[in-house]
């Protein structure tokens, strides 16, 4: 179909006459020729008004391009496309888009300029506030550190700070500007965005991931939530923090918790494992000393088996105290206590084996050392026997002091100091850091003189920073020891004692009951209760205690945690449950297990007192003397 000029003509004239955007003619000397009513309406001037302006007229001053010679020298293959602000006749100020294109007739001559001109305020006022919203997040102290990244509805990244093209890897102007966001979070995140904020702007969208410019994906905390302007969506902002080291970080302690977590098991086997066989070994070899009749060579030949397996058990003590604090499975036991009787019975104890090597032992206390302080005395007198203990292996002759003098003190706590010193061997000053190593020996394994673990140092050290102190060493090499630790404790009053005159122990025989499903433990604390003149009933499960107990009778129940059919914990709470507390008899814990925790798992089950194996008699004794002097008292 051949259409006319006529209806051509027609067609311009209709599309120049209801187009949306501006059109101007303007010629070769920069006149404004001839402007559509969009032009006008855009303005606010009339046709008349504004034939005869000169093109640049109407831009802001603070603008490029205010004439046509402005724009000559940057025309490409005679166009260009630029933003502008200009002036209303109102004196608003809007933004345009301008494509100004040099028109030639059939010849080659040219004619005149041609410029579309369409308003974008709206759409560059969201620029400029997405481009505030970063400016503004970035002058904030908190995001200092964080990337911000504005972009519009379009998914078109706007700006972003110093950061984001630090985590992304693209500079701000020449690559991130005018991006798709999606390159940088991906288009499922995307969709998202614009499926959820959009209709929600209460929600914040987070990612776990920038893909950076060489492609790797970078862990970020992150926030993306939607801008409003006037109660209108314009865009999006997104913060996000590198938060690889973290990542890390996190790894490293699940990895730490687990491996601590599967050696706080293996400890709690062990423990067990080693103390249930333990107890009778020891158990029975005190029983046959103090129940039998024995001639000189058995008793030496017993004696010897009960030295071995104290050693034996110090050992594995060591060993397990050592796992303990580092597997941050001890707690410190504390109580009022006289710290002077810390070191005399320090002293007593091991005294025998310095008089077996004729050392001289002595000791001096401050004047201003206070007489209670609140702390966990086995603990202090656990490091002092390692100190003193160690100062006697290796003292050939002379003698060795111990020393307590008070260092500091403020409002709530007492700084003691503690110092034992020795003539002995010495230690070579290179090493002196050394051993306090776990398994650190003095002298070589293959031609040592002195036996043990060499965690004796190790623990000690360990315990002085559980007390909020330290150990160190001084010495020469040559002229004997000097260790000296520090612990940080409150100082109290007396505790207040019961009279001995009130305690009527003697000829006091209790109804004890023992819950043990293994025969030789039963067999062990069986002997021990009745030597001490007490009547005891054994079971093997914990369903048997509670039918017995519920009977009534007994005084004190001895009950193993580990029992087949119902434990220890649940019978202890069935019987708390069922018996009223004036009929229910004192419940005490006995059980291998003697790691962090496992006394406070005894306690809350309801049971009233916790032991571990193997047991000791004098152990046994305090328990039952501290029921009978309660029930005498009360």
């Amino acid at each position: 179909m051949h259409i006319t000029e006529s209806a051509k003509h027609s067609f311009y004239e209709n599309v120049h006459r209801f187009a949306s955007f501006g059109i101007i003619q303007i010629s070769l000397e920069g006149t404004f020729e001839s402007v559509n009513p969009a032009v006008c309406r855009m303005f606010q001037y009339t046709e008349e008004e504004l034939l005869g302006f000169r093109f640049g007229q109407l831009s802001h001053p603070q603008e490029p391009f205010q004439s046509l010679a402005d724009v000559k020298p940057l025309l490409k293959e005679n166009a260009i496309e630029f933003q502008q602000r200009y002036i209303q006749k109102s004196g608003n100020m809007i933004w345009c888009l301008v494509n100004l294109s040099l028109i030639y007739d059939e010849l080659g001559t040219p004619l005149y300029y041609i410029s579309q001109v369409i308003d974008i305020t709206e759409q560059k006022n969201s620029e400029i506030k997405l481009q505030e919203t970063v400016e503004r997040y970035t002058s904030l102290k908190r995001y200092n550190h964080d990337a911000v990244i504005s972009f519009d509805l379009e998914g078109r990244i706007i700006n972003g700070n110093k950061m984001a093209a630090k985590l992304t890897g693209y500079s701000i102007e020449k690559e991130l500007a005018g991006m798709e966001i999606s390159r940088l979070i991906g288009e499922a995140n995307v969709r998202k965005i614009l499926a959820q904020a959009l209709h929600d702007d209460t929600v914040e969208q987070q990612i776990d991931a920038i893909i950076t410019k060489n492609g790797s994906k970078i862990p970020v905390l992150s926030s993306i939530a939607p801008i409003f302007i006037n109660q209108k969506n314009i865009g999006f902002y997104l913060i996000a923090k590198d938060i690889t080291e973290q990542k890390e970080l996190l790894l490293a302690k699940n990895i730490a918790e687990s491996t601590n977590k599967a050696k706080s098991e293996f400890l709690a086997m062990m423990s067990h494992e080693i103390r249930t066989p333990m107890n009778g070994v020891i158990g029975m070899t005190d029983i046959l000393l103090e129940t039998t009749e024995l001639s000189d060579e058995q008793k030496e030949y017993l004696e010897i088996i009960r030295r071995s397996g104290n050693t034996l058990l110090s050992i594995i003590n060591d060993i397990l105290d050592l796992s303990k604090i580092e597997a941050g499975r001890t707690d410190l036991q504390e109580t009022i206590f006289d710290v002077r009787q810390c070191i005399v019975e320090t002293l007593d104890i091991l005294s025998p084996r310095a008089d077996e090597k004729r050392l001289s032992m002595t000791y001096s206390i401050g004047h201003d050392v206070p007489d209670y302080v609140y702390g966990d005395a086995d603990r202090i007198k656990q490091i002092l026997i390692n100190l003193v203990g160690n100062a006697i292996k290796f003292t050939p002759s002379g003698e060795i002091s111990l020393g307590l003098r008070k260092i500091s003190k403020d409002q709530k706590r007492t700084h003691l100091e503690f110092t034992v010193k020795d003539t002995g061997i010495g230690i070579p000053p290179d090493r002196l850091q050394e051993i306090f190593e776990p398994f650190s020996q003095i002298d070589h394994f293959m031609k040592r003189n002195h036996e043990g673990t060499g965690l004796g140092l190790a623990i000690s050290q360990k315990l002085a920073h559980l007390m909020g102190g330290s150990i160190r060493a001084v010495s020469d090499g040559k002229n004997g020891s000097t260790f000296t630790f520090e612990v940080s404790l409150q100082q109290k009053g007396k505790p207040v004692l019961l009279d001995e005159s009130d305690v009527r122990r003697a000829g006091t025989s209790l109804n004890m009951l023992i819950a043990e499903d293994n025969y030789i433990n039963q067999l062990v604390l069986r002997k021990m209760l009745e030597t001490m003149g007490h009547s005891v009933t054994v079971t093997e499960n914990g369903e048997e205690v509670v039918k017995k107990a519920a009977s009534g009778g007994y005084d004190i129940i001895f009950m193993d945690v580990h029992m087949p059919h119902m434990n220890g914990y649940e019978a202890a709470k069935e019987l708390k449950s069922v018996l009223p507390a004036d009929q229910c008899p004192l419940i005490v814990a006995v059980t291998a297990n003697a790691l962090k925790g496992d006394r406070e798992k005894c306690l809350d089950a309801g049971m009233d007192e916790y032991v571990s194996k193997p047991l000791k008699r004098e152990v046994l004794s305090k328990i039952v003397d501290k029921y009978i002097n309660t029930r005498l008292t009360t």
